[in-house]
C-alpha cells in the first residue's frame, strides 16, 4: 500500500531521523512509539502528505485514501455535531443533492416522451445505484452508532460543535475518520481525550478495521490490545518488529543482549588477531602471514549494538508534614453549571495515606470535584481539609498555565521561594532540562516537555496531599513509568483522575466511579473495578441497567404499562405492514427504472405508463411519511 524508502528529515541542520525504510501493508496495525521529540508526529504528517521531507521516496498504490487524526483541529462554526460528522460523507452528500435535483426536475416536467426526460431517468438510475453502493441508506445510522460509541448522547447530536470543549471536538473529528473507511488511518494520540468506556469501544472498532492503521500512543495497554507491529523511533533510527508493544520490548531486549554477546566474542577474536599481527611483524619470515591477517581483519564486518536512549527524568514526591488521620471531609457537595447538574450531594471521607482514583465518563464531575477540593471553583455543601493538610495540584491542562514568553529557567525561578531557589537547576536537570535547554522559551516546548516542566514546578511547593487530573497526557511511556513509580513510593495521600488503565494498575487501592451524578466505591485497583463492572462491554452493561430501571417503573404502574404495551403492539403491526409495503413498492419502482434504462421506447409505450409510475412514487412518499409518524409515536410511548 505504502512504501517508505531512505527517508530523512532534518531540523536546523540536525537529522530528526535518517535513512528510514519500511512498508505499510493492508491489515497492519502499527504502534509508532518513541520518546517525546523523537519525530513520531512529524512522520505521521509526512505520511499524510501534510509535511515535506528532505530526502528519500514515498510510493503508494493508486487512489489510496489516507485519514489523519491530528492533535490540533479547526472546526467550521455553526454546524451541529451531526452536521459536522456527516462531513465524512462528502460523496454521499453530493449524490443526495443530485438525487434531489433530478427528482425536482422529474416532478416539474411533463415532456415524458422527450429524449432529455429519458436521460433524466437514466441519470436517476445511475445516481441511485452509486448512492446505494457508497452506503447512502446506512450512513446516518452508522454516524449515530459511532458518535454514541465515543460518548455522545442523542441530545448532543443537534448541539453546535463550538459549545463543546476541545476534547469533545476531537472526538467528533475521530468519528469522521472512523466513518470514512480510509485505506490507511493515521492516529496521533487518539485516547488523550477519551474516557475508559470510549477507549474500550474504540479498541473493538479498530480491531475490525479493514485497512492499515498507524497509531502514535503512550497508552501501553491500548497498543497491546490493537497493534500487531511496533515501529520505534530512537536516536534517528527505526526498529521494526511484527509484535505488539510489550512483546516487542522483550524481543528487542533479547536481541540487544545477543548483539552484545556476539560483539564481545568478535572483539576477542579481533584482539587475538591483532596480537598475532604484532608478533609476526617482528619476524621477516612471517611478514607475508602478517599481511594476510591484516587483510582478513579489514574485511571483518564489525558488529554494532543498537543504541538505546535510556535518558529518563528522575522524580520523587517528598511529603511536607504529617497531616491528621482525616485529610478531606466532603458532605453534601453539589455543583451546577447553569442548568446542568454535575455533582449532587456528594459525601466522601478521605483518610491519610490513601491512594484513590476517580474514573467514569467525561462530564460526570470527576475534574469538577477535584477543583472543588483544591478551591479552584465554588460549590454548595461542606468541604473541610484536615489538620496540617497541604495540597499539591496538577490540573488536566496544567501546561496551559505556563507563560509561553518565559524561559524554562525563568518559569522555575519565579515559582521558587528563597529556600528552594538554589535547587532549581538540579530539579530541572532531573527532568531532562540540561545545558541550553533551560534557556528555551516555553512556547517552543513540545506537549511532553511542557508537562515535565509543570511536574518540576509542582516540586517547588510543599504538600502532603497530591491531587492530579490526567497527569499522563503527552508523557511518553518511559516518563509515565517514572511518574507511576514516584507515585507508588509517595508516602502522602494521592487523588488521581485518569482514564489510563495501564497507569492505574497497581497504583490505587480504591476506585470511585462517577456516573449519573452518583458515586460508587470499589475497594481495589483498576483491574478489580473493570472486573466488577464487566466493563469489556460497557455499552451493553448500560443498556441492561436501563432495562432493569424500566422494568421497575413498569411494575409500579402495571395498568398504564398494559395499555401502552397493547398500543405498541398495534403500532408495531402497522409498522411491519408499512415496511413490507415500502419494500415491495421500492422494488417495483427499481424494476421500472431498470426497464427504462435498457429499453426506454418500449417501456413508455405501455398503457398509462407514466400515470402508473408517478402514482407508485406518490404512494411510496405517503408510506414513508406514515412510517415516520408511527415510529415517532412508538418512540414517544417508550
Amino acid at each position: 500500500m505504502l512504501n517508505i524508502h531512505n527517508l530523512t528529515v532534518s531540523f536546523q541542520g540536525d537529522d530528526l531521523f535518517s535513512g528510514i525504510t519500511f512498508q505499510l501493508r493492508s491489515g497492519d496495525r502499527v504502534g509508532l512509539v518513541g520518546k517525546n521529540g523523537a519525530g513520531k508526529s512529524t512522520l505521521l504528517k509526512i505520511l499524510s502528505g501534510e509535511q515535506e521531507y528532505d530526502t528519500g521516496q514515498i510510493a503508494s498504490d493508486k487512489q489510496i485514501s489516507i485519514g489523519f487524526l491530528k492533535q490540533d483541529i479547526d472546526f467550521v462554526k455553526g454546524r451541529t455535531v451531526l452536521e459536522e460528522a456527516y462531513e465524512a460523507f462528502k460523496l454521499i452528500k453530493q449524490l443526495e443533492n443530485q438525487l434531489e435535483n433530478i427528482n425536482n426536475q422529474l416532478a416539474e416536467r411533463t415532456d415524458y416522451e422527450s429524449e432529455s426526460y429519458h436521460q433524466l431517468m437514466v441519470d436517476l438510475n445511475d445516481v441511485q445505484h452509486q448512492y446505494e453502493i457508497h452506503g447512502g441508506y446506512n450512513y446516518q445510522g452508522d454516524t449515530e452508532r459511532v458518535l454514541q460509541g465515543l460518548g455522545f448522547q442523542r441530545e448532543d447530536f443537534n448541539m453546535a460543535t463550538d459549545t463543546f470543549s476541545g476534547g469533545w471536538r476531537m472526538r467528533i473529528e475521530l468519528a469522521k475518520l472512523l466513518l470514512q473507511n480510509n485505506d490507511i488511518l493515521l492516529l496521533d494520540e487518539p485516547t488523550n481525550h477519551l474516557d475508559i468506556e470510549s477507549i474500550l469501544w474504540l479498541e473493538d472498532f479498530l480491531k475490525n478495521y479493514a485497512g492499515a492503521i498507524v497509531i502514535v500512543s503512550h497508552d501501553k495497554m491500548f497498543l497491546d490490545n490493537i497493534t500487531n507491529r511496533t515501529i520505534e523511533i530512537s536516536l534517528g533510527r527505526i526498529y521494526d518488529y511484527n509484535k505488539p508493544y510489550t512483546e516487542y520490548l522483550v524481543l528487542r531486549k533479547e536481541l540487544r543482549a545477543q548483539q552484545i554477546a556476539t560483539q564481545k566474542n568478535q572483539q576477542k577474536q579481533i584482539e587475538q588477531t591483532e596480537k598475532l599481527i604484532e608478533k609476526f611483524r617482528a619476524k621477516a619470515s612471517k611478514a607475508t602471514m602478517a599481511q594476510s591477517l591484516i587483510k582478513k581483519l579489514d574485511k571483518i564486518d564489525r558488529i554494532e549494538v543498537d543504541e538505546d536512549d535510556n535518558s529518563v527524568m528522575s522524580l520523587s514526591f517528598p511529603i511536607s508534614v504529617v497531616p491528621g488521620k482525616v485529610v478531606i471531609e466532603i458532605e453534601n457537595v453539589s455543583k451546577n453549571y447553569d442548568d446542568k447538574k454535575v455533582l449532587h450531594e456528594v459525601s466522601l471521607l478521605l483518610e491519610r495515606n490513601s491512594k484513590i482514583a476517580f474514573v467514569g465518563q467525561n462530564g460526570q464531575g470527576k475534574s469538577t470535584l477535584a477543583k472543588c477540593i483544591v478551591g479552584d471553583i465554588s460549590y454548595s455543601g461542606q468541604l473541610n481539609l484536615g489538620h496540617n493538610v497541604e495540597i499539591g495540584y496538577f490540573a488536566q491542562n496544567q501546561a496551559d498555565y505556563l507563560d509561553g514568553s518565559k524561559t524554562v529557567l525563568e518559569t522555575m525561578i519565579d515559582a521558587a521561594n528563597e529556600k528552594n531557589r538554589i535547587k532549581v537547576r538540579d530539579i530541572l536537570g532531573s527532568f531532562l532540562f540540561r545545558g541550553d535547554d533551560v534557556d528555551k522559551y516555553v512556547r517552543v516546548l513540545s506537549g511532553g516537555e511542557r508537562n515535565r516542566l509543570a511536574l518540576a514546578k509542582l516540586l517547588l511547593q510543599p504538600f502532603n496531599v497530591l491531587v492530579m487530573d490526567e497527569p499522563t497526557n503527552h508523557l511518553d511511556i518511559k516518563s509515565k513509568n517514572v511518574l507511576k513509580e514516584a507515585l507508588i513510593k509517595f508516602e502522602g495521600t494521592l487523588l488521581l483522575v485518569s482514564h489510563d488503565r495501564d497507569f492505574l494498575q497497581g497504583l490505587t487501592s480504591k476506585i470511585y466511579e462517577f456516573k449519573d451524578r452518583d458515586i460508587k466505591e470499589y475497594l481495589g485497583d483498576i483491574d478489580y473495578y473493570l472486573e466488577q463492572r464487566n466493563i469489556q462491554n460497557m455499552r451493553e452493561a448500560e443498556k441492561r441497567t436501563k432495562t432493569v430501571a424500566a422494568e421497575k417503573d413498569n411494575k409500579s404502574s402495571s395498568k398504564e404499562n398494559y395499555v401502552n404495551q397493547k398500543k405498541i403492539k398495534s403500532l408495531n403491526n402497522r409498522l411491519s405492514k408499512t415496511e413490507a409495503s415500502i419494500t415491495k413498492l421500492e422494488k417495483e419502482i427499481k424494476d421500472i427504472d431498470f426497464e427504462l434504462s435498457i429499453n426506454y421506447e418500449e417501456t413508455i409505450l405501455k398503457p398509462n405508463f407514466f400515470d402508473t409510475y408517478q402514482q407508485k412514487k406518490k404512494e411510496l412518499e405517503k408510506l414513508m411519511e406514515n412510517w415516520g409518524l408511527v415510529t415517532e409515536e412508538i418512540d414517544s410511548i417508550n
